[in-house]
């Protein structure tokens, strides 16, 4: 009902606005009911498609039942908030799909792989003509996956793909001062890519009310042209108007540049056209910019272009564009260049999940992620292997992170080029992507002449919808398809031979799209039949070429300038594709940081190389129970010119650091004490201590921020301790951890980074004030919600025999 008052109140403000923009989009993630369907037998999805006339057979039959129908009765149904992935409450079995991280969905379990959702909403028509004056929209970010959409029991349409936005015209169908029903089936039996991709509107939902004669969806394009040394920017302003009256309409559309400030600096004004019922024309601006301000990684700045659309001379719509000014290019000798100067690429590949919540992730967790990469020095993104979010490209946008956007399908017919088109146009005033992705390791393409015919089309039709970026395809080891591209991907240097293929096209541009970590299990060191779920990282190994394999990757694109750098698989661990385990492992053990995040060794490398910070880790931890007397290898990874370690108080020497490179000793384990000692220049510069701790004794909570926003959606990311008396983590510590929340306020998931943890980490219940989950390795993470009400939120975690931890939130 709130929701309903909520939306009511906002467009009947609107409505009354005369003469003026009466543009406004509403979030709609409040008030949704839910129920699964099914997707084999028509009587247990509701009887959807079995009546005498359904909704294909016309626009809106009296007669439906089904719940697409405004009489249907939901009451029965659960209500949740979007995003929302309804997976994540799905148990695990070891027959499920194993590309999916063995949760119970697909065409396998046709009971839990269709979901219905139905959102009831007020519409005011007052001060409206008859007929209405305005339009309106449904937008969707993201519905995984064969998405129908109703609205009022009229079809709207089906989109297949889950990544696609879908924008919906509700306009003529609207009961203007009475209640309207939004209702959307998704059938997740079907998986679009080979690993964890959710169910459901997992991503964000919009009401969007515009006049009409207004901007069109994604109508803007805004680009600008400039070269060294950057005093003078040409900035271009395409603009998309659609007319949907019913009568030709004189319009004008004006453009303002405005930088951070909200300052005006320039504007083009334009001339008076016709514009015909129905129709959609586009206008050109250029504004000139003297000194403008260039967006990077270092200094992400951000201007805004206001549109403004005026008929008869008066203004009827503002639409507001954020972009940023920067010159990009690829060369085939110096790599990547921003704004005229080589910079390397220092990325990751990135699915679109995480512990606790699945693949809808909260806009304040999308920033949290990013953050984390950014502090090992990561400064690219490639978003495997599909469109991103909107709010995350708007993540990146801020936070300065380079972005290769990523095609889900490869083709030229409608099915295909409609997808690229529909992300190319809703992403391209971007300034963080640098590069459209077309496609990744077409296995069927990549050797043959269909290949080449197939990647140089894609690249043409991407120059039609952009001709500001190039393009490119990730390319696994084939020899045909790569000659259709603007910028050639190479997946893995040891399968394509990158410096071969250079030498023989000199000419090429190379990034390599991907190139492996070799991580495992966070924390996990030896090898255990008991835990088959778990692996120990690759990396520790002294097999020629693939000891501390991460560093294969980095060396190869640093030591070449042709090179524009590597994208590792993968930043995060993420669900599905537990290769080369199997079940009970359910996640993808590849990450930098694990499923909840937390730091695994290698991202001290990364850290040490990628950042001008100085870095002296040692692993593995020295609570080695149970290998006392062994001998084993003791690692450090550090940005040092040389480095000594102690183990128990014995000196077991010191070494340089090679570039790019990592350390180690052989050590006998006793618990105790190691020490490493940084030198630079010949100088002590730091020291770094690993001690076996003593047992568990209590747990600390630690939160990403003290303060959040009382809307319902903000969340805080809290990080558990597992501590012992003297306040040091200990890193074998499993506990079961039981959490309670007091104040206005949810647990929305929790995690632990365990990949073979086969318990829930999302509570099935919306307002969830009590959940359990067992450490691991001494972490846990909960992701506490806000309402809307303000209040102070207290968290603690209890565990037997261990002090309670608590922290307080506050939302505001």
């Amino acid at each position: 009902m709130k929701q309903l008052l909520l939306i009511a109140l906002l467009l009947q403000t609107l409505g009354l606005q005369a003469a003026e923009s009466v543009r406004e989009t509403i979030r709609l993630d409040k008030g949704w009911k839910f129920a699964f369907g099914h997707a084999v037998d028509k009587q247990k999805d509701f009887g959807s498609g079995t009546e005498y006339f359904n909704y294909l057979t016309k626009a809106n039959s009296i007669h439906n039942e089904g719940p697409y129908a405004v009489k249907f009765d939901d009451s029965a149904w659960q209500e949740v908030q979007v995003p929302h992935d309804w997976v994540t409450t799905l148990p695990y079995a070891p027959e499920a799909s194993h590309s999916h991280g063995y949760k119970t969905v697909g065409w396998k379990y046709p009971e839990t792989s269709v979901g219905w959702y139905r959102l009831r909403l007020m519409v005011n028509g007052e001060g409206l003509k008859v007929n209405g004056d305005c339009c309106y929209r449904l937008h969707f970010d993201g519905i995984f996956r064969n998405a129908q959409v109703w609205f009022n029991g009229f079809y709207m349409g089906t989109e297949p793909s889950g990544y696609v936005t879908q924008v919906y015209d509700i306009t003529p169908y609207i009961k203007y001062g009475e209640e309207n029903l939004i209702c959307v089936r998704a059938d997740a039996s079907l998986e679009e890519g080979w690993f964890y991709e959710g169910a459901g509107i997992y991503r964000d939902v919009w009401l969007e009310k515009c006049a009409e004669v207004s901007v069109a969806p994604f109508g803007t394009f805004v680009y600008a042209d400039m070269k060294y040394p950057y005093d003078v920017a040409m900035v271009h302003v395409k603009t998309e108007v659609t007319n949907g009256s019913l009568t030709t309409q004189q319009y004008e559309v004006e453009q303002q540049l405005l930088d951070a400030d909200g300052r005006e600096m320039a504007h083009a004004a334009g001339h008076v056209n016709a514009l015909k019922a129905k129709e959609t024309r586009t206008t050109q601006h250029v504004m000139n910019l003297t000194s403008p301000h260039l967006w990077s990684p270092d200094d992400p700045y951000l201007y805004k272009v206001v549109t403004t659309v005026k008929v008869d001379g008066k203004v009827v719509d503002v639409y507001e564009t954020t972009t940023g000014l920067r010159d990009i290019a690829f060369d085939a000798e110096q790599g990547f260049l921003l704004n005229g100067k080589p910079l390397k690429l220092k990325g990751v590949n990135m699915h679109q999940d995480h512990a606790g919540v699945g693949a809808a992730i909260p806009d304040a967790l999308q920033a949290w992620r990013i953050k984390q990469l950014k502090k090992f020095g990561c400064n690219a993104y490639r978003a495997s292997h599909n469109p991103m979010t909107p709010a995350l490209l708007d993540v990146c946008d801020r936070e300065g992170i380079l972005v290769i956007d990523e095609n889900r399908l490869m083709g030229i017919n409608d099915e295909h080029l409609r997808l690229l088109e529909r992300m190319i146009k809703r992403d391209r005033n971007h300034p963080c992507i640098i590069l459209w992705s077309d496609g990744n390791e077409e296995w069927g393409l990549e050797n043959t002449v269909q290949g080449t015919r197939v990647a140089e089309a894609m690249r043409e039709y991407t120059r039609l919808f952009d001709p500001t970026r190039p393009s490119t395809v990730a390319n696994a080891g084939g020899t045909e398809l790569i000659k259709g591209l603007d910028v050639v991907g190479f997946n893995y240097i040891v399968q394509n031979d990158v410096d071969n293929r250079k030498k023989a096209h000199p000419s090429w541009k190379i990034v390599g799209t991907e190139e492996t970590t070799g991580c495992g299990t966070r924390g996990w060191y030896f090898n255990t039949p008991e835990f088959p779920g778990r692996m120990i990282s690759i990396n520790r190994t002294d097999k020629p070429g693939v000891e501390n394999v991460i560093e294969r990757g980095w060396k190869f694109y640093d030591e070449r300038p042709w090179a524009a750098g590597l994208f590792y698989w993968t930043g995060f661990d993420y669900r599905g594709e537990p290769n080369p385990l199997k079940y009970p492992a359910h996640d993808s053990e590849f990450g930098i940081l694990d499923y909840c995040g937390f730091w695994k060794d290698e991202a001290w490398y990364l850290k040490a190389w990628w950042t001008d910070e100085p870095v002296l880790h040692i692993f593995p931890h020295w609570n080695l129970q149970g290998h006392e007397g062994e001998e084993v290898e003791v690692w450090v990874y550090s940005n040092c010119d040389e480095v000594e370690l102690t183990v128990n108080g014995k000196k077991l020497g010191r070494q340089p650091m090679p570039k790019n490179g990592h350390l180690k000793w052989k050590a006998v384990y006793q618990p105790g004490r190691v020490v490493a000692t940084g030198y630079k220049g010949g100088k002590r510069m730091m020291t770094e201590t690993v001690e076996t701790t003593q047992p568990a004794f209590r747990t600390v909570l630690k939160s990403d921020r003290q303060t959040i926003a009382a809307d319902g959606r903000d969340v805080a990311v809290i990080t558990v301790e597992v501590q012992d008396k003297k306040g040091r983590v200990v890193p074998d510590a499993c506990p079961l951890l039981t959490f309670q929340l007091e104040g206005n306020g949810r647990i929305l998931g929790v995690g632990n980074g365990d990949p073979m943890y086969l318990g829930g980490d999302h509570p099935r219940e919306k307002d969830c004030t009590t959940f359990s989950v067992p450490a691991f390795n001494g972490l846990a993470q909960v992701i506490v919600q806000s309402t809307e009400q303000a209040s102070a939120m207290t968290l603690s975690s209890v565990s037997d025999g261990l002090k309670t931890g608590s922290i307080t939130i506050n939302t505001k």
